[in-house]
């Protein structure tokens, strides 16, 4: 029996897998402000979800930039005090268990590349658009490798004012600037707008990765949002040294898209 895990800024999800194949109803969570907070409810979670039985192992996700070496996230605006603690440690600690910790938009991706629009596909691009900005480059079924993360969405797209793509059209960003909730806001001209910005940041993401498919998703890809039609003509525009671009897809696996990551994760690893 494993833990699949997703600790987002606005929810934990948790769910098991005994057959590595499919996973139980998640628990979810709403997220302590606290990482002490944090690890108390996930223990509770788990400890609810397993009956108190023995895990094999915990694969899942958290929001911010990993380090490594520590096992923990640094800085991150959205998840404050979790910054610099001993996740991995606490975690472990909680399941008695190996723990394995990646970025929370590396296993939504990988989910997607594997349960999702990317299956079949060997060079799948993800991005998430919520209320920040992620991504991750899956090649053959696997998280591509890198050296610190993949932050994509700290790319500068307004060099004059130094604004990356996650200032631009992140839900955060959006409701501070217009003080009004993304779906508040209906007007087709401003979500033409984000498209178009999200355009240059597909075209950077593309010249680099050069996906086959590149893939779409979070809080500000739904029905009052970034509409997909527009980010290919305004793409069709800006990207012009190849001559076609590559499949442009919506996500398909909604909030649980960290657990089919991790649940993808574990059966590559068996």
């Amino acid at each position: 029996m494993h833990l699949l895990f997703d600790i987002g800024g606005t929810n934990i999800r948790l769910a098991l897998t005994k057959n590595s194949r499919t996973f139980s109803r998640p628990l979810i969570i709403k997220t302590p402000k606290k990482f002490s907070e944090g690890i108390k409810v996930i223990a509770s979670g788990a400890k609810e979800l397993t009956g108190g039985k023995k895990i094999e192992s915990a694969i899942g996700g958290i929001r911010g930039v990993l380090d490594r070496k520590r096992g923990s996230i640094f800085d991150t605006a959205v998840l404050k005090n979790w910054s610099n603690k001993p996740l991995k440690k606490s975690l472990e600690k909680v399941f008695n268990c190996s723990v394995l910790l990646e970025n929370d938009s590396a296993m939504v991706g990988l989910g997607e590349a594997v349960y999702g629009p990317g299956r079949g596909k060997k060079i799948v691009a993800y991005y998430t658009i919520s209320t920040g900005v992620g991504g991750v480059r899956i090649v053959n079924n696997h998280i591509d490798k890198f050296s610190v993360g993949f932050e994509p969405g700290h790319q500068i797209i307004d060099f004059k004012n130094n604004s990356n793509l996650e200032d631009l059209i992140s839900g955060s960003a959006v409701e501070k600037k217009y003080r009004k909730k993304p779906y508040e806001i209906t007007n087709p001209k401003f979500w033409d707008e984000r498209a178009r910005l999200l355009a240059y940041g597909l075209n950077n993401a593309i010249v680099h990765w050069s996906p086959d498919i590149f893939i779409l998703g979070g809080s500000m890809m739904k029905k009052i949002g970034i509409p997909i039609p527009r980010v290919k003509y305004h793409l069709s525009k800006i990207l012009q040294v190849y001559p076609r671009l590559p499949l442009i897809k919506k996500a398909t696996l909604g909030d649980l898209g960290g657990l089919y990551g991790a649940l993808a994760f574990l059966r590559k690893k068996r």
